[in-house]
């Protein structure tokens, strides 16, 4: 046997060793430093509806005419005393005040055929306080995409994501067979997931979602991304296909998020203030597409108000009347998400008579449509108010309504 020592395969073996410990070294590190900086922004229980002041962010320009709900105070004293609502042991025939009472900052407010019916708040939430929802942001995103398809950016939601990021190309072969209807509805089969709770065994996920919340650079960390499945396999909700999403819309439209948003929603739907949504960084400018939209109560009702015009706004069309259609629909196939809205079918139980579709962020930041009442529901807090699930709440309310 040949017991002849290459030195310089050695060697070289060992170069090899190190080059990839020192990545994985580097790597480690750039991404520590994205969980040391969300501490450092917004503290052990993570980011909160005014943590946006914290992060970089850019501002979506309103224009110079305003829209403005007329108030109607005739249904606040029966909505504040009526006992609709049931779940479990805990809450059983209780009031919306009794079922929210859990949160001490928080709005609420209903509008009924274009009035205001009902507006309340608790401890510094306000009606014209800007705010994060959060996951909402991903509806917004959604309603951005039909707009691009609209406008031609997009040619077909079926067309893979490389159309449009050439670059993934280079990267693995399934990034060819996502298309632009996966992030849709969530079916990207990316190895990504939104955990924020800390244990050994969720470590590298909890990693990526503080990198995607508090990284300096997006791209980069969509260009590491790996498949767990075929795109399309199964749904699985995930921040970053929202991500990705917006990336998209930015490509194909060859304009910055929030200038392409101010100019077809903010200054055609007369939004009261301007809105901000987070950014990677002021270097890359990427929008927080996932969920960095910050803006007003009142401002988030009139998406919810061109969405129950079918797309109109004041006799012009925002966006198609099939994309707000394919959109909220009651449909029970992939856990009731689809376009990045949920129908009532997500939380089970029997299906309304005259069901409602909703926008939903983490605490509770709620965006709830009704077109068989003419409603629109929000909700805005500090915290979730457990175990009630507010999208259901309102669903609960609409069902009472005369």
């Amino acid at each position: 046997m040949d017991r002849t020592i290459n030195k310089s395969k050695v060697s070289e073996g060992m170069r090899s060793v190190i080059r990839v410990l020192a990545i994985g070294i580097f790597s480690m590190v750039a991404v520590s430093c994205a969980v040391v900086r969300g501490y450092m922004a917004d503290g052990k229980n993570g980011p909160g509806i005014y943590s946006f002041e914290r992060h970089p962010h850019v501002a979506i320009a309103n224009g110079n005419e305003t829209f403005q709900f007329p108030v109607a105070t005739q249904k606040a004293d029966w909505i504040d005393t009526l006992h609709f609502y049931t779940q479990g042991d805990y809450c059983r025939n209780i009031t919306l005040a009794e079922a929210l009472k859990t949160c001490r900052n928080q709005g609420v407010l209903i509008i009924e055929n274009d009035s205001i019916v009902y507006e309340k708040y608790w401890g510094d939430v306000s009606s014209d306080r800007l705010a994060t929802v959060f996951s909402v942001s991903k509806s917004i995103t959604s309603l951005m995409c039909g707009i691009a398809v609209d406008d031609g950016y997009i040619r077909s939601i079926d067309d893979a994501v490389t159309e449009y990021l050439p670059e993934l190309k280079k990267k693995d072969p399934m990034w060819q067979k996502l298309t632009i209807r996966h992030l849709l509805d969530m079916q990207s089969g990316l190895d990504f997931d939104d955990t924020y709770y800390l244990s050994l065994k969720s470590l590298n996920r909890l990693v990526a979602i503080a990198k995607l919340n508090y990284g300096h650079n997006v791209m980069r960390q969509i260009r590491g991304l790996k498949f767990r499945c075929e795109p399309g396999k199964e749904y699985r909700y995930e921040s970053m296909t929202s991500q990705i999403l917006g990336v998209v819309i930015e490509r194909a439209s060859n304009k910055r998020f929030a200038d392409y948003l101010s100019e077809k929603v903010w200054k055609p739907l007369q939004m009261e203030s301007p809105a901000l949504i987070n950014v990677d960084s002021r270097r890359h400018g990427v929008a927080h597409t996932f969920g960095g939209m910050t803006l007003t109560m009142k401002d988030l009702a009139k998406i919810g108000r061109l969405y129950l015009n079918r797309g109109m706004w004041n006799g012009k069309r925002i966006v198609s009347e099939d994309w707000i259609r394919r959109s909220t629909e009651y449909d029970s196939s992939n856990k009731g998400y689809h376009f990045n809205w949920y129908n009532s079918s997500n939380y089970g139980g029997a299906k309304s008579e005259t069901p409602g579709y909703y926008a939903v962020g983490i605490c509770a930041q709620v965006l709830y449509v009704n077109p068989y009442k003419n409603l629109i529901m929000v909700r805005v807090g500090m915290r979730n108010v457990n175990p009630v699930y507010v999208p259901e709440l309102f669903e609960k309310l609409s069902d009472s309504w005369p």
